[in-house]
């Protein structure tokens, strides 16, 4: 009875070590599938530029530019406005939105820089994921719009969560979740990757479909081109200037 028991125990315990050596394995195979960790490393800049839709009636063009270490600028120009988001690469971030109160850049808040080293990682959370003190694990295999997905919880350093699908066949990732904090309130947020095209021997997805499940939230990026290896400097990445507007003109006395 007591060897029943003990084997049982084990039993118990196999599902664990096991999922933990499959995430691995997947997680390998998505690194593989996008290009390899070589030539992925390989990459110093990228430049995405596109168009960003917003909603119906809504759209702008969108430029996007990545330096390594973690250097990122974000423009979107929407009805005749720019809008700028700025990373250093460091610690600071700066947001110029000209339809808010203030025009000049504004700090990024806490939340936004608690994100940003992240989204300006262009290597990805899963490559070297170990080495950026993330941590992995698979949750279940599932269906996804009638196709196999492995599902991948990332926690990141800074205690993030995330989860990660990505396809059976290609391990290409096709979709992500998280919860974000907006004027203070979490809500659900999620994105649907597509369109990958090779470039330069990596994969890329050119179509990012966004949205917030149960609101009326919604954001799509289609890509028209990206660069590798662009020559950006790094004063892109400073503090934006705002040039100031030019003052109204006098009303004529005639």
């Amino acid at each position: 009875m007591k060897a029943k028991s003990r084997w049982f125990a084990i039993f118990l315990l196999l599902p664990l070590a096991a999922s933990a050596q499959t995430a691995d394995e997947i997680v390998n195979k998505a690194v593989a599938a996008r290009g390899g960790a070589e030539k992925i490393k390989a990459i110093q800049s990228e430049r995405v530029t596109g168009r960003v839709t917003f909603g119906p009636g809504l759209e702008g063009i969108l430029v996007a530019e990545l330096k390594r270490p973690h250097k990122l600028r974000v423009e979107i120009v929407v009805e005749g406005q720019k809008i700028i988001r700025v990373y250093d690469g460091k610690s600071a971030g700066w947001v110029v939105n000209p339809f808010a109160e203030k025009k000049d850049a504004q700090p990024m808040s806490a939340e936004d820089l608690k994100s940003v080293s992240e989204e300006s990682d262009f290597d990805g959370p899963f490559l070297d994921y170990k080495v950026k003190g993330n941590q992995i694990e698979l949750v279940a295999k599932e269906d996804l719009e009638g196709k196999s997905a492995y599902r991948i919880k990332l926690t990141s350093k800074n205690g993030n969560i995330r989860f990660y699908l990505f396809d059976a066949t290609s391990f290409l990732p096709v979709k992500w979740e998280e919860t974000r904090v907006v004027e203070g309130k979490e809500m659900p947020w999620e994105s649907f990757f597509s369109d990958y095209r090779e470039v330069n021997g990596v994969k890329y997805a050119f179509k990012i479909d966004s949205d917030s499940p149960g609101t009326d939230l919604k954001q799509s990026v289609a890509a028209e081109k990206i660069e590798i290896n662009a020559q950006i400097d790094d004063d892109h990445f400073a503090k934006p200037v705002v040039p100031e507007a030019p003052p109204a003109a006098a009303p004529s006395s005639k």
